[in-house]
Formats: structure tokens, C-alpha cells, sequence
């Protein structure tokens, strides 16, 4: 119950956090909130029609008291009505929260098999392998998503034809788009696992398996396998956000419908509503995520358990 209590309050905090520094960073770049309600700079609007937008919607207020009608709205479950679409915020995101979480989804078991494999190889075939395999974690989690998107366009889409560049309905549009986001995660999963195999490898559980007889595939398997793969469950609840995150450029450049292309179009429209309730909802998944891996970590390792 304490475990709980801790995790239930840590989730409160993250999420007034992630409410508060989306509404002041919003107000902080450059325009008029007003505008961006009325159709953009483009729009034209008259100053009548300004002021009676920032009454009806009140920005008119001081921005602390904008803040707090923003706060209040969000405690009793009232994301409000997105600016520029002028549809509640609800509905935006659940029309578009699928494809986000299928993306992040897919690439989260993708970098977990590349990572793992990728370990257990590494730490088998002795000293080359080793330093090829951690030369390749180095590499991936260093790669920049924009730029592997693009390197993975002209390669497999332009090139070879395999795969379309752009993102269809079908399977082989997330191909693309997956690789993309999992390599980098892979890479560093991978360089965790790694480490983790190894101090397995030469731990005592291990050596009494041997000592009982146990084959090194037995070994590998039930015992090596399960401790190795600590390190990437507790971080699979970040890894949840930081692919999230790295879906805003994913689904830009394969232009994928989704929250992070939605985001992105609404940051650029200050339609705070909008950002507000999608940041709200990734950090909320985020939150969520962390204590199933907290609790996963449990149930994988007895230690835990046992303090």
C-alpha cells in the first residue's frame, strides 16, 4: 500500500508539472493567442473582433488567473475545446491516439529483440563480437531520427523500392517508421543488457547451474536471460516517453497521422487546449507505463520483492 500511495502521488506530481510548464512555455513564444483562435496572422482579424475573442475565451485575464481557470478545468476532467479545430480536445486525441501507440508499441518490442539478441551475441562470441557489438550500440543510440529516417528512405524506399516513403495504411508503412524509432532505442537498451549479461555470466547463480549440470543453452536461457533483461524492463516506462517524444518527428516525416504530428501542429498554433491535453495524455502514459515496469521489475527479480 505504500508502494502504491508513493507511486499514486509521484503520478499527481508529474502531471500538475507537465500541465504547468506546457501552459507558461506556450505563452512564452512570440504572437497572440487570440489570433491563432481567429484562423492565424493570416486571418486579418479586426480588433473588435480580438477583444471579443480574448473576453469569450479569457485571455483578458491576468495570466495567473488564466492558469488557474486552466488548472481547474483539467482536475474535473474538462480538456476543453482545441482553438484552431474548434472539436473538444477529447475527441482529437482519442481519433488520433491510436496510430501514436501502435508506432510506440511496435517499436518498443522491435528495440527490445534487436537488443537483447543483440547482447546475448555480443557476450557469446568472445572478444571481437563484443567490441562489433558495443561499436553497433555506440552507433544507434547516437543516431539522430530525422537523419535515420532519411538514410532508411533512400535506401529502402528509393533504392531497393521495398518499403513506400511515405506512410500507407497497410503493414509495410510502419516498417519504416518503427526502424526508425526502435534502432536508436535498441542501441541503448542494448548497451544496459549488455553489462547486465556479462555481471550474470559470472555470477554465483550462474556458476551453481553449471555446477549442477546445466548446459550453457539452460543457462543462458532460465538464468542469464531473466537477469539481463532487468535493465530493460525498468527502463521500458521512459523508453515509453522518449519514443512518444520521438514520434512528433517520426510521424512528420512519413507524414503519419498521429499525436505527434497533431502536437506539432498545434504548438505551432499556440492552441493551448490542445497541447495542454496532449501532453497531459503522453505524460499520463508515461506515468502509467512506469509503475507497470516497476511492478514487472517485481515480479522478474526476487531481491525486490524481498526489500
Amino acid at each position: 500500500m505504500r508502494w502504491l500511495l508513493l507511486r499514486l502521488g509521484g503520478a499527481v506530481f508529474v502531471l500538475w508539472a507537465a500541465a504547468t510548464l506546457t501552459f507558461f512555455g506556450l505563452r512564452l513564444i512570440p504572437g497572440d493567442p487570440a489570433q491563432a483562435i481567429l484562423g492565424g496572422p493570416g486571418s486579418q482579424a479586426s480588433a473588435e473582433a480580438l477583444a471579443q475573442v480574448r473576453a469569450e475565451y479569457g485571455l483578458d485575464q491576468p495570466l495567473f488567473t488564466q492558469y488557474l481557470t486552466q488548472l481547474g478545468r483539467l482536475v474535473t476532467g474538462d480538456l476543453g475545446t482545441s482553438y484552431s479545430l474548434r472539436t473538444p480536445v477529447v475527441e482529437v486525441i482519442g481519433s488520433q491516439i491510436g496510430g501514436t501507440l501502435l508506432l510506440a508499441a511496435l517499436a518498443l518490442i522491435v528495440a527490445w529483440a534487436i537488443a537483447l539478441g543483440l547482447a546475448l551475441w555480443s557476450t557469446r562470441g568472445g572478444r571481437i563480437a563484443a567490441g562489433v557489438g558495443s561499436a553497433l550500440e555506440i552507433v544507434a543510440a547516437a543516431v539522430p531520427h530525422f537523419w535515420l529516417a532519411t538514410v532508411l528512405v533512400l535506401v529502402f524506399s528509393t533504392t531497393l523500392r521495398w518499403f513506400p516513403a511515405v506512410s500507407t495504411a497497410g503493414p509495410e508503412g510502419l516498417v519504416l517508421p518503427v526502424l526508425t524509432l526502435a534502432l536508436p532505442l535498441a542501441g541503448f537498451l542494448g548497451q544496459v543488457m549488455r553489462e547486465s549479461v556479462l555481471d550474470a555470466l559470472d555470477a554465483p547463480f550462474t556458476l551453481s547451474a553449471r555446477a549442477r549440470g546445466e548446459g550453457e543453452g539452460g543457462v543462458r536461457w532460465r538464468h542469464v536471460l531473466r537477469h539481463g533483461s532487468l535493465p530493460g524492463i525498468a527502463l521500458s516506462g521512459w523508453a515509453f516517453g522518449w519514443l512518444i517524444s520521438g514520434a512528433v518527428v517520426v510521424e512528420t516525416i512519413f507524414a503519419r497521422p498521429g499525436l505527434g504530428r497533431t502536437l506539432l501542429n498545434a504548438v505551432q498554433l499556440r492552441d493551448v487546449p490542445l497541447v495542454v491535453g496532449m501532453v497531459l495524455v503522453v505524460a499520463l502514459g508515461y506515468v502509467v507505463m512506469t509503475v507497470a515496469t516497476d511492478a514487472a521489475t517485481r515480479v522478474a527479480d526476487p531481491r525486490m520483492r524481498a526489500s
